[in-house]
């Protein structure tokens, strides 16, 4: 399965950088990724990411285009090591496995992700442009995949955008934070909406 998905970057390369511009962009992440370790993504302006690299505001919006660019960004590393998992990796979550066993392990480890990484992602789902970024494309491609394979039947994408909705991080967040559910109940809860989509 894994030889029809590839990779997809968070962020797309650019042009080459000048010596400048590249360390300018170091310098803002550096400082965006402090200031969200230490206050929590939710608490951080530009301007304070801006101040703490020593550059103006629209040193950032030209580098990252907005502040969810950023966010975007800062993702990068964390997802390309789960979109490794998810297409090379061992089974369950990684090819090698039935269909339906790597669609419940990828439920699961995609809740783990999005409840490590709640803030970020809730920043980047509010952009419009950022929310149906490359890593969701693949997300999306995966899960239709694995549907497909496990001889599901109907509207597809659909169905996979479906699933993917119960991982939103604003969801989870609400679920677990403000029902009080458990991470065990509510992966119980998308293995079962999973298992009835694929017939079991």
């Amino acid at each position: 399965m894994s030889d029809r998905l590839t990779m997809l970057p968070v962020s797309e390369p650019g042009p080459p950088e000048r010596g400048d511009a590249a360390r300018n962009r170091a310098l803002l992440l550096d400082a965006a990724r402090r200031l969200v370790d230490e206050r929590g993504a939710e608490a951080v302006t530009t301007e304070d990411i801006a101040a703490a690299a020593g550059v103006g505001k629209g040193t950032l919006f030209r580098r990252f285009g907005s502040r969810a660019g950023l966010m975007v960004v800062l993702l990068d590393e964390d997802e390309k090591t789960q979109q490794q998992a998810i297409l090379f990796g061992p089974p369950p979550l990684g090819p090698g496995a039935p269909p339906l066993d790597r669609l419940l392990s990828y439920g699961r480890e995609r809740l783990k992700f999005v409840i490590a990484h709640h803030a970020l992602l809730s920043d980047v789902g509010r952009d419009p442009q950022m929310r149906y970024n490359a890593p969701m494309t693949l997300h999306h491609r995966h899960v239709r995949l694995l549907l497909e394979s496990a001889g599901t039947t109907g509207d597809l994408d659909t169905q996979a955008t479906a699933l993917l909705a119960l991982l939103d991080a604003d969801y989870v967040h609400h679920e677990l934070n403000d029902r009080g559910r458990t991470l065990q109940e509510f992966g119980d809860a998308w293995e079962s909406v999973a298992r009835k989509l694929c017939g079991t």
